[in-house]
């Protein structure tokens, strides 16, 4: 429930085990190893330096697994169902991912897929040159002439081409006027196969007049033989490359039943690669390696018995520096564990800073169920993280916290009278005793006090923050900063506060006026001394400033009037959806029955998508806009322990 205490390790290791010992590390997962650039024993000393090397065997060989997989996918059967969206990575156990791991023979997969992949390609473009010179061909059918022919004779010239069919007729005239002929062979679409011919001495002025009629030429060349004989020839070559084409299809298919094994492979050597430039970036001399990093307190004694496994290594603790950035780690209770999706969604607090975490959790579920009111939604929304909870893999984190989010909901939703909208009055007026009696109050009938309700709350977790930062910055012995920065506006505010409800009558007139003269107390202090860096006049100046600040306090609690609008839209929309409803029950014949379900599966679905995203995305606003920044700075550096990733696969945990 708090930020994670960290210690300052350095491990030194022969150069001969650092690879071993790294292994182990990223096994367990519990050291951030630094490098060399951000180690302070570099600093301290020099001439240490990281290795030059990068390891381009593993960074080539994971590129073409990479590469092979891809390639692999297309032809692999895919899974079916909702399985492959809720659980894209193969479930396997460790014997198994040891032993594909172990056989070095599924390497030679990789060639055959790059040549396989190659092979198709290349076919792919044998067929698609094929078709094109088919296509070039056919019009040409009937032609008897060999192609080897059509060309430039001793006292004539033949050209071979198509002109569009609109001037044919002209084109024919004018050239019968040079002498010349032309000869329609086919029809292609729009245009005419046709052979010209002329004297040589008419060359120029025909391929004039053909230019100007669109006249595009077809060159035959190096082909020979008869029109009919070269289709053949190009139909067969088309029909045997075809055949090759589904033969490597049919070859990559099959093959790909070892895609789980380059999957595994894959996520194997990525974790080598990860290993291994941490030992490259890390501080070393000629023969050891030099790992500086951090580690929980906590972990500590599980690393110093890790690193003793190792003749050739050993662990100190030593003390950070001064200006050195210590990464940061939250940890918190499980039933607040699944609220840090929010924290860490910010950024990470500083490690001086207190985690906000514990003090979020309250007010988002409050928060988010207040933007819906609904406890039928909430119901919906809690079955589908159980069912999301169930069949995903991997953090689910968010699912939990969606389903604490919407339990609350629940609650809200029978306070305010919400059962999918006013369903209960509009189709089961039976159940309405019992949802009154569970109701607190109507906010479409009193919604002044659901105003005062979300402006309550608003004031209440503004003041929940600078509490927070009051508290602790007298736990850092920070008791000027906690004075002037803190204890002056909780005093000043709430004074402010029950002067105001005073002139409502709600506080007695005596007591609001001495709570006014008290608010002077803290304004003073805020004038002089709540910027307490360079000259009076600068200090007085952004004193005023900070003093003026006091509106804008005005305008964060109004902020929460969203909960109100958020939570009024939800149940109007709500019962817009249940009058069509009972509208689309009137029509006849038995359709309006269904009519009226689909109505509101439909409207009250679209209803829960579009008014939970907006009650998550306005609640998330209300905690990073109004209520982080009373305490909280955040820019921390997160802790990345050195540990194992998988992309394609999960392990399952062998049991003990």
């Amino acid at each position: 429930m708090a930020i994670a205490q960290m210690a300052k390790v350095i491990i030194v290791s022969h150069r001969t085990q650092a690879s071993e010992l790294l292994e182990v590390l990223q096994r367990e997962g519990i050291c951030h190893i630094l490098n060399a650039d951000e180690a302070m024993v570099s600093r301290d000393f020099p001439e240490l330096g990281a290795s030059a090397e990068r390891p381009k065997d593993i960074e080539g060989l994971l590129n073409r697994l990479e590469k092979s997989i891809t390639f692999l996918k297309n032809y692999a059967a895919a899974k079916k169902g909702l399985a492959g969206v809720f659980s894209p990575r193969t479930v396997i156990d460790e014997q198994s991912y040891d032993k594909v791991v172990s056989d070095r023979q599924i390497l030679n997969i990789i060639d055959r897929c790059e040549q396989l992949e190659a092979s198709i390609e290349k076919a792919n473009g044998q067929i698609e040159n094929l078709h094109g010179t088919l296509e070039t061909l056919n019009p040409w059918s009937s032609l008897e002439t060999p192609v080897e022919e059509i060309g430039q004779l001793r006292t004539t010239t033949c050209w071979a081409g198509l002109i569009p069919g609109r001037q044919f007729e002209q084109v024919a005239e004018k050239i019968a006027e040079l002498g010349g002929a032309i000869q329609q062979i086919a029809a292609a679409q729009d245009r005419y196969a046709c052979l010209v011919g002329c004297l040589n001495v008419s060359v120029n002025d025909v391929q004039k007049l053909l230019r100007s009629a669109e006249f595009e030429p077809v060159n035959f060349e190096p082909m020979t033989g008869t029109m009919a004989e070269l289709i053949k020839q190009h139909e067969e070559k088309l029909n045997k490359t075809s055949k090759q084409l589904q033969g490597r299809y049919d070859e990559a298919a099959s093959l790909s039943k070892n895609l789980l094994n380059l999957e595994i492979l894959h996520d194997h050597y990525e974790n080598l690669l990860g290993r291994e430039q941490a030992r490259d970036t890390a501080p070393a001399t000629e023969h050891t390696v030099l790992l500086e990093g951090w580690v929980k307190k906590k972990d500590y004694a599980r690393l110093k018995k890790i690193v003793s496994g190792f003749e050739a290594s050993s662990l100190t603790r030593i003390e950070p520096a001064e200006d050195e950035e210590v990464p940061v780690e939250i940890e918190n209770k499980n039933y607040i564990r699944p609220f840090e999706v929010i924290t860490r969604l910010y950024g990470m607090p500083q490690h001086f800073e207190v985690d906000p975490t514990v003090f979020l959790a309250p007010f988002f579920a409050l928060f988010f169920a207040l933007c819906l009111t609904d406890a039928g939604y909430g119901f919906v929304i809690i079955a589908l993280m159980i069912f999301f909870i169930k069949k995903l893999q991997g953090d689910k984190k968010l699912m939990w916290m969606l389903g604490i989010c919407a339990a609350a909901t629940v609650v809200a939703g029978a306070l305010f009278g919400g059962w999918f909208g006013d369903a209960v009055q509009q189709f089961v007026p039976a159940l309405k005793p019992l949802r009154d009696k569970m109701m607190w109050f109507d906010p479409l009938d009193k919604p002044m006090k659901f105003f005062y309700l979300a402006l309550g709350l608003g004031y209440f977790q503004i003041m929940t923050g600078l509490t927070i930062a009051f508290v602790h910055n007298l736990k850092q012995n920070k008791y000027i900063a906690a004075l002037c920065d803190q204890l002056t506006w909780l005093v000043m505010l709430n004074s402010i506060v029950i002067l105001l409800l005073s002139k409502f009558g709600l506080v007695p007139a005596e007591v609001g006026k001495s709570f006014g003269f008290l608010a002077l107390i803290p304004a003073g202090v805020i004038l002089l001394f709540s910027e307490r860096q360079g000259g009076w006049a600068g200090r007085i100046g952004m004193g005023m400033y900070n003093l003026f600040s006091t509106i804008f306090y005005m305008g964060d609690v109004l902020s929460y009037l969203r909960l109100m609008a958020l939570g009024m839209v939800t149940a109007g929309l709500a019962m817009a959806i249940n009058v069509i409803a009972k509208i689309a029950r009137e029509i006849p014949y038995g359709i309006g029955i269904l009519a009226m379900i689909l109505v509101l599966v439909g409207g009250h679905g679209f209803n829960i998508a579009i008014n939970a995203l907006g009650a998550f995305v306005h609640t998330l606003r209300l905690q990073y806009v109004e209520f982080f920044p009373k305490f909280l700075a955040g820019g921390g550096k997160s802790f990345e322990p050195l540990s194992k990733k998988y992309k394609h696969v999960y392990i399952a945990k062998s049991a003990k």
